[in-house]
């Protein structure tokens, strides 16, 4: 299987130029390849060429990059060529996206905004030290695998640089302990499972869901008031917009560590974990919602992290043989009584679900989780028994892990799920997960 490694890569003074003239070619390469594609859209010509999804090729690009560029410029002969080729790779990508409706067309890079470059071919690890073309042995901050990477990406962020690579590992053998439970996804706690476990790493209680961009919040906004108040183009201005960066970038790496010890421990322990298929740019349009979901700085970064969540979710799954289903949106886990199966509307603020027919009282998300592995059950496992104990098995046909989306638009309260909802309970009494909560 393909994976990736990054690390922080402590650089010296001399370094730091080579790296810093890498990247201020690729983003030159990348600029003026865009700003020749932009001319052509405005025009309404075509591009140069262009016979898949009518794109820019990267090899035209480059041969009048080459032609053109490179003759006037001769600080492109400094660096190594791989860094400008990749960069019209990556445009051509973009433009074959923005082409497609994947995304919208490509901006201009900025000098200091997530600067990276391409490096290839003679590339050697030995314990923890790393020879690349060019730059020659470079020291990481930790050790690397064993491997021998076919190119690396040198990005800096927040004033550090890092280094990252893909190479070919086995999948490692997990012993799983756990056959299937729900994740129902809040504001207040990151993820509640079926089996009554709240995950909320680095906060005050089980029972908060971390934000640490809000807890940063008023470090930041001090520190984004020193920035307004320095001169543009002083040094003084360039320490304190680095010691912004380097806050903000303590809030997404609390976020990102948080998110990957409980998508770790959830694909690592159970064979079957089932998720909502929540749509976050919905979401964000509740105002009462948004301020706890999102906030805007440099695009849309999440507080919880919603679909980062699912990403990580969805490799893990493939790599330590478990199967990740995915619920419809439109599937109302958290208006339906977990034990008789009642419908009945729920206002935001209401925390804790009261059944009008059974009396039922019970956490909302607790509640939540609970219909989604009883969706399971009722809709993708066999006879409603009990699962496979092998590595990887699925109830749905699918042997080798993953992820499986269905569409329950259909069974939304259907008389088949209401008739095998005590089959289902029995179901989820043998592998552990509590139907009933007095």
């Amino acid at each position: 299987m393909l994976l990736g490694f990054k690390t922080q890569l402590p650089l010296n003074n001399k370094q730091r130029t080579l790296a810093a003239r890498h990247a201020g070619v690729a983003r030159h390469a990348y600029n003026w390849g865009l700003a020749i594609c932009k001319q052509a859209v405005e025009a309404k010509q075509k591009l140069p060429t262009a016979k898949v999804l009518r794109t820019a090729a990267a090899n035209d690009l480059h041969k009048r990059l080459v032609a053109e560029v490179k003759k006037a410029n001769p600080w492109y002969y400094e660096v190594s060529k791989c860094a400008p080729q990749q960069a019209l790779r990556n445009l051509e990508q973009a433009l074959k996206r923005w082409r497609s409706g994947q995304g919208r067309f490509p901006r201009f890079k900025r000098k200091g905004v997530r600067e990276s470059f391409y490096l290839e071919s003679n590339i050697r690890i030995s314990g923890n030290c790393l020879k690349v073309p060019i730059f020659g042995w470079l020291r990481c901050a930790e050790l690397l695998p064993t491997v021998t990477p076919k190119n690396v990406v040198i990005s800096l962020r927040a004033g550090r640089w890092y280094i990252s690579f893909k190479y070919e590992a086995p999948p490692p053998q997990v012993e799983k302990t756990g056959d299937v439970v729900g994740v129902d996804l809040g504001v207040n706690r990151l993820a509640t499972c079926s089996n009554g476990e709240m995950f909320a790493l680095r906060a005050a209680s089980a029972n908060d869901n971390p934000k640490p961009y809000r807890k940063a919040q008023k470090r930041l906004v001090r520190l984004q008031r020193r920035v307004s108040r320095k001169q543009k183009g002083s040094a003084n201005r360039k320490k304190a917009v680095a010691q912004l960066a380097r806050a903000h970038k303590r809030v997404a790496d609390l976020r990102l560590d948080n998110l990957h010890k409980v998508t770790s421990y959830l694909a690592k322990k159970y064979r079957v974990v089932v998720i909502e298929d929540l749509q976050v740019q919905n979401l964000l349009k509740n105002y009462r919602l948004a301020g706890s979901l999102a906030v805007r700085v440099s695009g849309t970064e999440s507080f919880c992290g919603f679909y980062e969540f699912r990403r990580q979710l969805e490799y893990k799954a493939q790599l330590y043989g478990c199967q990740l289903v995915v619920v419809d949106r439109f599937y109302p886990s958290s208006q339906l009584c977990s034990r008789c199966g009642h419908r009945q509307k729920m206002l935001l603020h209401q925390r804790v679900f009261r059944c009008e027919r059974c009396g039922l009282e019970l956490d909302r998300d607790l509640n939540a989780a609970l219909n989604l592995v009883q969706w399971y059950l009722a809709t993708c496992s066999k006879a409603y028994g009990p699962l496979s104990r092998s590595r990887g098995s699925d109830a749905c046909g699918d042997p080798s892990g993953g992820v499986v989306g269905v569409n329950s638009a259909t069974s939304h309260g259907s008389q088949k799920q209401e008739e095998s909802r005590d089959a289902t309970n029995t179901a989820l009494s043998q592998i552990g997960v509590f139907v009933s909560v007095s």
